[in-house]
């Protein structure tokens, strides 16, 4: 609106009554707006676009290390820390928060959860352990040394995946939307919606944060994407199809989930739901990888 005035005030060549400084301020002022700011808006526009529909990344792995995982956790959360994993395990009268030596997978110390609740999620966060509930809407905060229950909290869906960045804890329910809590008051303070190529990506499970990129299982699949935090936008495909086949012949076996990584020593473990092994892999591009393993 104040850029039609200058318009008006335009004859011929000359900007009448106007000083010279003025009339060169107006006339930058609508080459900009006329111009300029339309072709920065058009390169930002076919910028975000091409953002939105870039082709994310593809991996396969290789099969780095195994180590023994218990056929009877029903892993739904994990954690790496000082060479000890930390697990939760689901199914009502089942559920447990776990700490187990990776190498040998001795259980080192246990708490359960009774009857009432159905374990999910995890995180590590400034030295304690938050623990989700499937349907109960309700989250546990445990000392992560002794296990002892300092607290809990609540929130408003189901309860799925959980981990962390340095302010946040990043929370799943099985949706395409990410929740990212404060936590001191465990306040929703940003929502992000997961997309693929412009297309919603549900069944968000399981969270690990890696290097500044989210991992997500994508529940009842072989499959893990990389997620921007600042975009909900997948960079990358891990298809780990083969993993399970390569634990052996385990009727009881579920799906994959479960996710841990090594900080230190760049270490990456994925393990599933009642599988008797839990491997260290290296990403590779998919064209690169080994074939996966068949039945």
């Amino acid at each position: 609106g104040a850029l039609a005035a200058p318009i008006k005030l335009c004859q011929g060549d000359r900007l009448y009554g106007l000083g010279t400084r003025t009339r060169s301020l107006i006339l930058k002022r609508t080459l900009m707006a006329f111009f300029i700011l339309p072709l920065l808006t058009l390169g930002f526009q076919e910028s975000a676009a091409g953002a939105k529909d870039r082709e994310p990344a593809r991996f396969g792995y290789r099969i780095v290390n195994i180590f023994p995982h218990d056929t009877r956790a029903f892993t739904q959360g994990l954690i790496f820390h000082n060479n000890y994993l930390y697990e939760s395990t689901g199914l009502y009268g089942h559920s447990q928060l776990r700490k187990v030596h990776l190498e040998t997978g001795r259980v080192e110390r246990i708490h359960y959860q009774g009857d009432k609740y159905f374990g999910e999620g995890l995180a590590l966060f400034k030295g304690r352990l938050y623990q989700l509930t499937w349907q109960n809407r309700i989250g546990f905060i445990f000392d992560l040394d002794s296990f002892k229950e300092i607290g809990r909290f609540s929130y408003k869906t189901e309860g799925w995946g959980l981990t962390s960045d340095e302010n946040h804890l990043i929370m799943s329910d099985g949706s395409a939307t990410l929740r990212f809590l404060d936590p001191k008051t465990f306040r929703v303070v940003k929502e992000l919606q997961i997309f693929d190529r412009g297309r919603a990506l549900y069944h968000l499970n399981e969270l690990e944060f890696i290097k500044g990129e989210i991992y997500a299982n994508i529940w009842n699949t072989e499959n893990i994407v990389r997620i921007s935090p600042a975009t909900g936008q997948v960079t990358g495909w891990i298809d780990l199809t083969g993993l399970k086949a390569a634990c052996g012949p385990d009727a009881r076996m579920d799906v994959l989930n479960g996710i841990a990584y090594d900080e230190r020593k760049n270490r990456l473990f994925v393990t599933g739901k009642f599988w008797p092994k839990l491997f260290e892999i290296e990403l590779l591009p998919l064209a690169e990888a080994p074939p996966p393993v068949r039945r």
